[in-house]
């Protein structure tokens, strides 16, 4: 039965991806016309495919996305922080974005590359999101015009940060040591030092726009991270999500003092997680 939950979901949500890369295409021609009605048609699909994966979590595999924490108010614009374990992290940000009536407003930093692969990369174009080279002398212009972009036109955001820039593994956990001892930094066990510098300038660029910071850490049960395909076929009972949220304005000034705030924060989630691994669940507040 959970093998044919995930063939119906790789059907439906690819055959849907696709259908909706033809509706995004199609819409260039509002464009010129209307960058408004241009954006809210494209927040609208992105909100029916992310919804239905999110829809197909759960209610036909019935994953439970235990959510503790501070309590998020609705359509606030923000900055949101996550450690990365596998590309399920992605669909677990679901359900709250779609809660909060964010789900068609996410803005995720993703790799150049992407940009060339058809259903989600293609998507992801039409929506605001900043495909990066990781190389700033190449990366900074596009992204201040990005963001000058997203000011001027107020346009509705969760700006969600990887800021590890990869996934977490054993062998990058050991290079992370190595580096941490070399620059005087406490090792982390459960997260990677984070780069700060897309941080930093997000929280430089949008603070006029955006009104927190969220720190998203996720947790999976007994060290077990799923693939996407054990994801959709429903081999996952739950995931937990502890939040926490910071007002922008309470956040430290200059690129220097938000760097040492960054790294602070992701030794508070490698913390937050060994509790976590010991407990089997993060603390309710």
């Amino acid at each position: 039965m959970s093998r044919f939950k995930g063939v119906m979901a790789a059907i439906l949500l690819i055959s849907a991806i696709l259908v909706i890369n033809v509706l995004q295409t199609s819409s260039l021609v509002l464009k010129p016309f209307s960058k408004k009605i241009f954006r809210k048609f494209n927040r609208g699909c992105a909100n029916i495919w992310w919804g239905w994966c999110d829809l197909w979590a759960d209610k036909i595999c019935g994953i439970k996305i235990i959510t503790t924490g501070d309590k998020l108010p609705l359509r606030e614009n923000s900055i949101v922080v996550l450690n990365h374990q596998r590309m399920v992290d992605i669909p677990v940000i679901f359900r709250l974005a779609r809660a909060k009536d964010r789900l068609g407003d996410l803005k995720w930093f993703v790799k150049d590359i992407l940009k060339y692969l058809p259903g989600i990369g293609w998507g992801m174009l039409f929506l605001d999101c900043l495909f990066v080279k990781r190389n700033w002398l190449a990366d900074q212009a596009y992204i201040h015009k990005t963001f000058e972009n997203i000011n001027q036109n107020h346009i509705p955001c969760w700006l969600m940060t990887f800021a590890e820039g990869t996934r977490f593994t054993p062998a990058k956990k050991e290079r992370c040591h190595k580096f941490a001892l070399e620059r005087g930094h406490k090792p982390l066990h459960h997260v990677l030092i984070p780069r700060t510098k897309g941080f930093v300038v997000s929280v430089m660029s949008l603070k006029g726009h955006v009104k927190a910071v969220y720190d998203f850490t996720i947790g999976y049960t007994n060290h077990h991270l799923p693939t996407v395909w054990q994801w959709f076929k429903g081999e996952v009972k739950s995931v937990h999500l502890h939040v926490r949220r910071f007002s922008i304005d309470d956040l430290p000034v200059g690129e220097e003092a938000l760097s040492k705030w960054l790294i602070q924060l992701f030794g508070e989630k490698d913390e937050l997680l060994a509790g976590f691994y010991k407990n089997g669940f993060f603390p309710s507040t």
